[in-house]
C-alpha cells in the first residue's frame, strides 16, 4: 500500500528578509572632505607650477582670469579630482572620511561620468556656489555635478535601511 501526501496543502514558511542600502554621505562630512581637498590642491600647486614658473620667469603678476598661473593652477586642481576619482573612486578627502563616489546604479564612474562629475559639473558649481546646497537638501545629498554623472558620494562599508516612500 502507498501512502502519497498531498503537497498542495503544505504551507512554505515565507522568511522577510531586510534589505539595506549603501547610506549617502551629507552635506557637512562631504564639506570637510572638500576643505581637506582643497589644501592639498594648494599644496601641490606650490610645490609643482610655483617652481615651474621661476624656474622658466614666467610672470605671477597678470591678473586676468587666463593668466598662466590660473590655467596651470586650474589644471592641477581638476586633473586631481579627476585622476583620484577615475582609479580611487575617491580623493584623498573623501578617503579621510571614508567616503566613495558610486554611479547611481551601484556601479564604479566611468571616465566620462568622472569628467562630467569633476570637471563640467564643479566648473559650474564652483561658479553658482549656491548649487552645493542641493547636496544638503535632496534625499540621496547629491549636488549639480552629481546629477551630470548620475552619481552619489556613499559612506563605505555603511548601510542603512531605505527609508519608505
Amino acid at each position: 500500500m502507498t501512502h502519497e501526501t498531498d503537497m498542495s496543502y503544505i504551507e512554505t514558511p515565507v522568511i522577510k528578509m531586510d534589505v539595506y542600502e549603501v547610506k549617502a554621505a551629507g552635506f557637512w562630512i562631504r564639506f570637510f572632505a572638500f576643505i581637506m581637498d582643497s589644501l592639498l590642491v594648494v599644496a601641490l600647486t606650490g610645490l609643482l607650477v610655483n617652481p615651474l614658473f621661476y624656474l622658466f620667469g614666467i610672470s605671477f603678476d597678470d591678473k586676468l582670469w587666463y593668466a598662466p598661473i590660473v590655467v596651470a593652477s586650474a589644471v592641477v586642481y581638476y586633473g586631481y579630482f579627476i585622476i583620484m576619482t577615475l582609479f580611487f573612486q575617491q580623493t584623498l578627502g573623501k578617503m579621510i572620511f571614508g567616503l566613495r563616489v558610486v554611479k547611481i546604479n551601484g556601479e564604479k564612474p566611468k571616465l566620462l561620468d568622472i569628467i562630467f562629475r569633476e570637471w563640467i559639473g564643479r566648473f559650474i558649481s564652483n561658479f553658482i556656489i549656491l548649487l552645493y546646497i542641493f547636496v544638503a537638501i535632496l534625499p540621496k545629498h547629491q549636488g549639480l555635478h552629481d546629477y551630470f554623472a548620475d552619481t552619489y558620494v556613499v559612506h563605505e562599508g555603511v548601510y542603512v535601511k531605505p527609508t519608505q516612500s
